[in-house]
């Protein structure tokens, strides 16, 4: 195996906490006794709930949170009609704004 591949594969594989020939000797009970003191410590309960910020998670949580709807389709439909005549004005319409041709 590659260094660069078990580097890369290190932040996904937890590190060996306690092994089962660790439980019980006397030599590893610091060890474990630290281990157990840092899961000790880690937060319980569910995660709190973050507010969204900026302009796309407000949009994403009123459309896609807890009740989705159908919306956004509205909305980006709308918006390709609005692009679509601002495109057709650009490279058209606006040569017959004085005169026909």
């Amino acid at each position: 195996m590659s260094t660069v591949f078990r580097r890369g594969i290190s932040t996904i594989i937890p590190p060996k906490v306690a092994s089962p020939s660790a439980i019980g000797a006397a030599k590893d009970a610091a060890r474990m006794s630290r281990v157990v003191d840092f899961y000790s410590k880690l937060p319980r309960g569910p995660a709190p709930v973050v507010k969204p910020s900026g302009l796309l998670g407000r949009y994403q949580a009123r459309y896609f949170g807890d009740k989705p709807s159908a919306m956004p389709l509205v909305h980006l439909i709308g918006g390709l009609i609005a692009i679509g005549y601002a495109q057709a004005y650009y490279f058209h319409l606006r040569h017959h704004k004085n005169n026909a041709h």
